[in-house]
C-alpha cells in the first residue's frame, strides 16, 4: 500500500506488496519508470485526456441552457468528476492496486475485472474511432483552406489518404511508446492548441458584426449534461498516470487531477461563453462551422481549425494507452511486460480503429450509444459502486452518501442520453 508519502505498490500474483524507493531499480527492470513523470507532465497528460473535440459543442450546450444554467451545470459536473477521481485514488491507496481493472477485480472478483476492462476497451475504441472519423472528414478542408487557388483532384483532398498518412506518421510512433508519461510533451502541445482555440474565439467575438438577434429563451437540453459529462471523462488515464508519477502519493495525484480539471473547466467555460455570445441561439452544434459563414477563408479561423485537428490527433495515442492495457490484461493477465505483445496489441487496436473510421459511414451516432453507456459507467457508476463495495465506511457516512449520489447521477445521465439518441433516430433529422 501507499505509505509515508513515498511508497507505492505493485501487484504480485494475488498479493499486494508495498514498494519503497529502494525497490525502484527492480521496478525499472520490470518496465516501471524509475524516476517517474513530473507533476506538470502528468497534469498535461490528464488535461489532454479530458479535453478533445467536445470543446466544439459546448457553446451549443450553453445556447440550450443559458449562461447561468450552463455555468452551474459545468461546475457541478467538473466537481463530480474530481470527486470520482478522489474515490478512485482513495481506493487505490487503501487496497494497493494500481489499475481500474484491478479495482473491479477487488470489488467483484474476476467478473468485475473483465467487465471493467471491456468497458474501457469499448469506450476508448469508440472515442478513438470518433476522433479519427473527425480527422478524415475535416482534414481535407483544413489543408485546402491554406491554398491560394482552387484545387481539384489532389491527393490531399482525400480524407482517407490523409488519415492513413497521419496515423502512420504521428499516431503509431506515439502509441508504441511503452509509458504514458512519455506523452507529456505532446499533451502540453495539444493543450496549447486548445488555448489558441479559446483565444481566437474570444477575439473573433469582437471582429464579427453578427446580425443575428439575441434570443434569451432558456431551453434545458437533454444533451447538455451528457455532453459536459463526456467532456470531463479522464478516469481511464488517471491510474496509469498515477503509477508513473514521480513521488506517487494520493495527495500529489489528487493535486494533479484538481489542476487538470480546473484548467479544463476554465478553458471550457471561456470558449463556450464567447462562442455563444458570437452567435447566440444560432450557434452551430460544431462551433467552427458558424465562422465559415461570416469569415470564409479567414487565415486565423483556418489555423484554429487545423490546431483543433492536431489536438484531437495528439489525443488519440493517449486514449490508446488504456485500451491497449485493457487488451493485454484480458489476454495475458498480469504477466510481465513483453515487447511482442505490446507491439501486436498496438497494431491490432489501431488497425481496427482505422477500419471503423474509414468504412463506417456515420460513426458518431453508433458510438454515441457506446458513449452514453460506457462513459457514464467509468465516470460515475463504477467509482461509486467500487467504493461502496470495498470501503469499510458505514453506509450513512458522507463518503458513502457521495458514492451513492455518483451512482444515481450516472444511471440517470446514461439512461437519459441513451433515450434521447434513440428518439432522435426514430424521429429522423
Amino acid at each position: 500500500m501507499l505509505k509515508n508519502g513515498a511508497n507505492y505498490s505493485v501487484q504480485t500474483g494475488s498479493e499486494y506488496e508495498p514498494i519503497g524507493e529502494e525497490s525502484r531499480p527492480l521496478l525499472a527492470s520490470q518496465g516501471v519508470q524509475a524516476r517517474g513523470a513530473s507533476f506538470w507532465s502528468s497534469a498535461f497528460n490528464l488535461m489532454n485526456a479530458i479535453m478533445g473535440s467536445g470543446i466544439l459543442g459546448l457553446s451549443y450546450a450553453m445556447a440550450n441552457t443559458g449562461i447561468i444554467g450552463f455555468s452551474i451545470l459545468l461546475l457541478v459536473v467538473s466537481s463530480l468528476a474530481a470527486y470520482s477521481v478522489h474515490l478512485l485514488l482513495l481506493l487505490c491507496d487503501k487496497t494497493g492496486v494500481n489499475s481500474y481493472e484491478a479495482l473491479g477485480e477487488r470489488a467483484f472478483n474476476r467478473p468485475g475485472k473483465i467487465v471493467v476492462a471491456c468497458t474501457i476497451l469499448i469506450q476508448n475504441i469508440g472515442a478513438m474511432s470518433t476522433y479519427l472519423f473527425i480527422l478524415k472528414s475535416e482534414m481535407p478542408a483544413a489543408v485546402t483552406g491554406f491554398m491560394s487557388t482552387e484545387t481539384s483532384g489532389k491527393w490531399f483532398e482525400d480524407g482517407v489518404a490523409l488519415l492513413i498518412l497521419v496515423t502512420l506518421i504521428v499516431v503509431l510512433p506515439l502509441a508504441l511508446l511503452p509509458k504514458i508519461g512519455f506523452l507529456g510533451y505532446t499533451s502540453s502541445l495539444a493543450f496549447f492548441f486548445m488555448l489558441f482555440f479559446t483565444v481566437v474565439v474570444m477575439v473573433k467575438k469582437w471582429s464579427i458584426p453578427c446580425p443575428l438577434p439575441v434570443n434569451a429563451t432558456v431551453n434545458l437540453s437533454a444533451y447538455a449534461v451528457p455532453t459536459m459529462a463526456f467532456s470531463f471523462l479522464c478516469h481511464t488515464a488517471v491510474l496509469p498516470i498515477y503509477c508513473e508519477l514521480h513521488r506517487p502519493t494520493k495527495q500529489r495525484m489528487q493535486n494533479v487531477a484538481n489542476v487538470s480539471i480546473f484548467l479544463s473547466f476554465v478553458v471550457y467555460l471561456i470558449s463556450a461563453l464567447f462562442g455563444y455570445l458570437t452567435f447566440y441561439t444560432h450557434v452551430d452544434s460544431e462551433l467552427l462551422k458558424g465562422y465559415d459563414t461570416y469569415l470564409p477563408r479567414d487565415v486565423v479561423v483556418i489555423s484554429v481549425r487545423l490546431a483543433i485537428l492536431l489536438a484531437v490527433l495528439l489525443t488519440v495515442p493517449l486514449i490508446h494507452f488504456p485500451a491497449r492495457k485493457a487488451v493485454l490484461m484480458l489476454c495475458r493477465g498480469d504477466r510481465e511486460f513483453s515487447w511482442l505483445s505490446h507491439v501486436l496489441s498496438c497494431f491490432f487496436i489501431l488497425t481496427f480503429v482505422l477500419l471503423l473510421a474509414i468504412f463506417v459511414p456515420d460513426i458518431r451516432n453508433v458510438f454515441g450509444v457506446v458513449g452514453s453507456t460506457t462513459s457514464t459507467c467509468l465516470l460515475f457508476v463504477y467509482p461509486g459502486m467500487f467504493y461502496l463495495r470495498i470501503s469499510s465506511e458505514p453506509v450513512r457516512s458522507l463518503s458513502s452518501a457521495g458514492a451513492v449520489l455518483l451512482m444515481v447521477i450516472g444511471l440517470f445521465v446514461g439512461v437519459l442520453s441513451l433515450c434521447v439518441i434513440i428518439v432522435s433516430w426514430v424521429q429522423g433529422p
